[in-house]
């Protein structure tokens, strides 16, 4: 799991990582939001002398606050307020549903498009840290990140805070009235159904959070069984094994299913309980109201208002208590998504060009060690090797020797730690790492393909829009692969499949090395590239390195020493160090 991080305010910090053009808008809802209230309060006030002028048309014609709208409206007869005041009081309920669908219409759209922003943020921040940390992450715990856990706190955390206000906006401008209406009545009613959320939030709150810290867990361990089960799909058809990768699943999915199901319980149950106990305090509030002098009659109106006022006020108490449950049982997921969104970013991460480091010499390796931490063994130390410009370098070494590691420092996806890098004697410093791996092409055992077509993968990284496709021909031909797209219906524009499925895997690595000449690279790194390749295959693809113009400097991590025999120099690692370095017929007489 990512690493914990417990603020005192989670959602102030969640706020500080809205953009300001959020915060501007999030502001502008509240303001809608009192509108909203007071259009609630409206309605409340018109029921009143909308009973009245059913009931009593004739009390009404001659009350003095009513006589300004109707000497406005010149009505003559008592029963000519009927239907005006109840115009007004359908305008009011009219007008307040208009108000309330516009405030949840804009609190949904606004929450999902903060939503999109902390995603796009925490993708961005992820791609821009350093090689170490994606090798320390597990890839199913970022993409849960971005996607399922972002995902949650849009629904849970975001539209739930916004709910939350919102109705308690509402209530209490909706209380304020009934206690100026009926204050012992709206007093203990409000007191009394408050209490009793009060007291069902305390009870199921140590059950919320264990049920968000299930979701957190489980939500990652079914994108991990997800990516695990699809990515060996090959080997799992071959083993016979779907039913155990379709075990775990089936208990992950389950798990997390149950634990969503059981806080989407606790946050609506109480409603039922509460709206039964709210139609006895109606009940009772009518006998009461009775045995008044007046009568029954007179206290309609009254009786009237009220029922309103609890029938609105007990979905929004609902509301904020189910918006309360959504936010305790998010808070794993919330703390997560701020450990992702708190990632830093580097100083240059907004430089579109970058100026090369000057690179016409050769790149020195000084004294150079390397650990992976202070109480890990050393993978090696005490390196020093000179790489000139143009020349072809070959490592070998035994597994776990250290070769990956050494030309991942030359790429500086590591830092060294001790020793240092120079560049034509510029010393390598994390000001200008960007500008010395703009020279750099990578070619791995397994060259990244993309689901595109040839020439969206040989400028990878490219909008499709901006691609030079003269240039992908040139890269193609170098290669040692243009006969081949050339021999395709659609040429450069073939869809090769997820993972270049439809490609051999000398082709593939065709295409990487097309890839590295396209990005103009004057630096080709080739790690273990034809490794999986058979030996005919493998021939065919060093002979299209070799082949490359001299003036590119080409690194290549093999297992046999025959594959490096077009190398200038070879050098073994082993011992936590540099074994032997020579050239093909020095390491094969050193050898005998």
């Amino acid at each position: 799991m990512l690493k914990q991080n417990k603020p005192a305010m989670p959602y102030l910090k969640l706020w500080r990582h809205l953009s300001y053009r959020r915060r501007k808008q999030f502001f502008l809802l509240s303001l809608l939001m009192i509108f909203a209230a007071m259009a609630e309060v409206m309605t409340l006030g018109a029921v009143l002398p909308f009973l009245s002028a059913l009931i009593q048309p004739e009390k009404l014609f001659l009350h003095p606050y009513a006589q300004p709208f109707i000497q406005y409206l010149d009505i003559k007869e008592p029963t000519q307020v009927i239907l005006p005041f109840t115009l007004v009081f359908a305008l009011s309920a009219l007008i307040a549903g208009i108000i309330r669908l516009l405030m949840i219409y804009v609190s949904t759209r606004l929450s999902y498009a903060a939503g999109t922003d902390l995603s796009i943020t925490i993708y961005k921040k992820t791609l821009y840290q350093p090689y170490s940390v994606h090798m320390s992450r597990n890839s199913s715990e970022v993409i849960n990140g971005v996607v399922r856990k972002t995902d949650i706190i849009t629904r849970s955390v975001l539209m739930s805070l916004l709910t939350l206000i919102s109705s308690s906006v509402i209530l209490i401008f909706i209380v304020v009235t009934l206690i100026f209406l009926e204050p012992v009545v709206a007093i203990l009613s409000f007191v009394g159904f408050g209490s009793i959320y009060i007291i069902i939030i305390r009870a199921v709150r140590k059950k919320l959070v264990e049920n968000g810290k299930s979701i957190a867990l489980e939500s990652t361990q079914v994108v991990k069984l997800l990516q695990e089960g699809l990515g060996g799909i090959r080997d799992i058809i071959i083993d016979g094994s779907q039913s155990h990768f379709y075990n775990i699943y089936k208990n992950a999915d389950k798990r997390l299913r149950q634990t969503q199901g059981s806080n989407q319980f606790l946050s609506i149950f109480p409603r039922y309980a509460i709206e039964s106990l709210g139609l006895i305090l109606i009940a009772y509030l009518a006998y009461k109201l009775s045995l008044r002098e007046e009568g029954l009659s007179s206290a309609v109106p009254i009786l009237g208002v009220m029922a309103l006022g609890a029938q609105r006020l007990l979905p929004i108490l609902q509301q904020c208590y189910a918006a309360i449950t959504q936010i305790k049982g998010s808070q794993a997921s919330l703390m997560d998504t701020l450990d992702l969104l708190e990632q830093p970013l580097p100083t240059n991460f907004t430089q579109e060009k970058i100026d090369l480091i000057p690179f016409k010499k050769d790149i020195k390796l000084q004294n150079v060690g390397f650990r992976y931490g202070s109480t890990e063994p050393w993978v090696f130390r005490n390196i020093d090797i000179t790489i000139r410009k143009g020349e072809r370098v070959g490592f070998i070494g035994s597994t776990g020797s250290g070769k990956s590691t050494l030309l991942d420092i030359i790429m500086v996806l590591l830092s060294p730690t001790e020793g240092e890098i120079r560049i034509d004697n510029q010393c390598l410093t994390p000001n200008n790492l960007q500008n010395w791996q703009a020279h750099i092409a990578h070619v791995p055992q397994q060259v990244f393909l993309s689901d595109n077509t040839i020439e969206e993968n040989i400028a990878f990284g490219i909008p499709a829009d901006k691609i030079d496709k003269s240039l992908v021909i040139q890269a193609a031909k170098k290669a040692q692969i243009y006969d081949l797209i050339e021999g395709w219906p659609e040429k450069c524009q073939t869809v090769i499949g997820e993972r270049g499925t439809r490609l051999s895997g000398g082709q593939q690595q065709r295409i990487g090395i097309a890839r590295a000449l396209y990005k103009k690279a004057d630096v080709i790194i080739f790690d273990e590239a034809t490794s999986a390749l058979d030996a005919g295959t493998e021939r065919a693809v060093m002979d299209s390195i070799e082949k490359l113009d001299r003036d590119l400097t080409v690194l290549v991590i093999a297992h046999r020493l025959t594959t490096l025999q077009g190398c200038d120099r070879i050098i073994e690692i082993g011992d936590c160090g540099v074994m032997r370095s020579g050239t093909y017929n020095n390491i094969i007489d050193s050898s005998a």
